[in-house]
């Protein structure tokens, strides 16, 4: 079965044959038909400019060029000659469309170049530059002509009621654009759209669209926004549209704090209302009747000068626009004694004291701190240690008024301190060896009351007796030597 399928799948040579002489054929015109160059399309607008080129190839040089004609062919017409180039006749322009609008740019059968000028969309169509030879005949090559359009772009909003039904609430229009555009909708509402097409004359497309919702007054000052996106425009055109919806207004009354009390002055009422279009009039009245003397009203304030029991009613407020009108109302109860207005926690107002003498406290420990600290860094000691006692001596040498006679002095170093001490200089009970350590080793504690009685039995006038300190050896006492800072 498959060695008789490829038999009869083969391919015969007078097939063969006949593939190859249509090869030559094809290859041969083709040839042919590139002696004339052209370029094969060209996109341009309206109002500007266009090249058309054209250029004859030859490649042996045995052609002779007679005559070149540059034929249009519109989209839906006949052929026309527009130009005409005869070497010895000159230059043709028959076509009354194009005259003084055609040009030749070189003077000459070999490169038979036109410019057109001031462009129509309705010039849009196949433009052939064809030559007249011998002994070959006529040789062409054709160009097509693209004419492109940038649309006239809008986009508005469609003024609406609200109401229970979907309607048209914005519009977008790209017309006469070649190619068609093509619209787009972004929008923060729901709704859709619908898009609409219609064929210009010239070949230019006009597209509308529209957008539709079911408005609400939520929906007053939504925005919506028209993309248009087409081949002519560099970017795509983008319009916000912000909506529009008419509806009665609403009302409500504002300002009443349920402490009008007798004798109170310029209490307020405000009769707040929102309506698209903004309400024209603001009518207040009372549900007892007329309105008290005591009140004044200007638009929508209504003022109650005095407070008193003629105000102890009902108010009403009523706002209209050209959708309908609107109206709401307060009771207000007038009271005897003023209500006492809450004032701040009493906590929060601790609070708030707590915290700033903490604060305060805070700053005061910083600076002083700061100050101790540079004083003690700059200041040299204010004190000594105290010199070494000795204890149980004679009772005279407390009294004693002079220094002692035998002192040890050590010379001062530059820069060194010397600090006198501001008494008499102690001593230390080192010659009472009975007594020995009794404080841990501590010079011993003098027992105040004994010394003074044998105090107060002696004559204390040093005239009568000898200095005490010509009785005691230098080993049993000293001076302790200055201390140096």
């Amino acid at each position: 079965m498959a060695r008789d399928h490829a038999a009869r799948c083969a391919v015969s040579p007078v097939r063969t044959a006949w593939l190859a002489a249509a090869a030559i054929l094809l290859t041969a015109q083709g040839i042919g038909a590139q002696k004339v160059r052209v370029e094969d399309e060209l996109e341009a607008y309206p109002t500007e400019s266009v090249d058309l080129r054209c250029e004859f190839i030859d490649g042996g040089g045995r052609t002779k060029l007679t005559q070149v004609s540059w034929i249009w062919e519109p989209i839906d017409g006949q052929r026309d000659n527009i130009a005409v180039y005869h070497p010895i006749y000159g230059q043709s322009f028959p076509n009354p469309s194009f005259k003084n609008r055609v040009i030749f740019l070189h003077n000459n059968l070999e490169n038979p170049s036109i410019r057109i000028s001031n462009l129509k969309m309705s010039d849009a169509g196949r433009y052939t530059c064809e030559y007249a030879t011998y002994p070959t005949g006529n040789e062409q090559g054709t160009t097509s002509l693209v004419m492109l359009a940038k649309p006239k772009n809008s986009a508005k909003v469609v003024t609406v009621q609200a109401g229970s039904k979907s309607v048209v609430v914005a519009q977008c229009e790209a017309a006469d654009g070649k190619p068609a555009a093509t619209i787009k909708w972004l929008a923060s509402v729901g709704g859709n759209h619908s898009t609409s097409t219609t064929n210009g004359p010239d070949g230019t497309v006009t597209v509308r669209s529209e957008y539709q919702l079911v408005p609400t007054p939520a929906d007053n000052g939504g925005e919506v926004t028209c993309m248009v996106d087409q081949k002519a425009q560099g970017r795509p055109w983008v319009h916000p549209v912000k909506l529009s919806v008419e509806y009665p207004p609403s009302v409500s009354i504002e300002g009443y704090d349920n402490n009008w009390y007798v004798g109170r002055s310029d209490a307020v009422l405000l009769c707040m209302a929102s309506g698209n279009p903004e309400p024209t009039t603001v009518t207040w009245t009372a549900a007892s009747g007329a309105l008290p003397d005591t009140v004044v009203v200007s638009g929508n304030k209504l003022t109650v000068r005095k407070v008193d029991d003629a105000v102890n009613t009902t108010f009403i407020c009523e706002v209209k626009n050209k959708h309908g009108a609107s109206r709401h109302q307060i009771t207000t109860i007038v009271i005897e004694e003023r209500q006492p207005t809450p004032g701040p926690s009493s906590g929060a107002v601790i609070g708030g004291i707590l915290g700033a003498l903490a604060f305060i406290g805070i700053i005061v420990s910083t600076v002083f701190y700061v100050r101790k600290r540079r004083e003690d860094g700059e200041a040299p000691p204010k004190h000594k240690p105290p010199p070494p006692v000795k204890a149980g001596s004679s009772t005279e040498m407390l009294n004693k008024s002079s220094p002692p006679t035998a002192t040890e002095t050590i010379p001062l170093s530059p820069g060194e301190v010397y600090y006198e001490p501001t008494g008499r200089e102690p001593v230390t009970n080192l010659d009472d060896e009975t007594s020995g350590a009794l404080n841990g080793g501590a010079a011993p504690i003098l027992d105040r009351s004994a010394k003074y009685d044998e105090l107060a039995g002696n004559d204390l006038d040093s005239s009568n007796h000898e200095p005490p300190a010509a009785n005691i050896a230098r080993g049993e006492s000293f001076v302790s030597p200055a201390m140096y800072v």
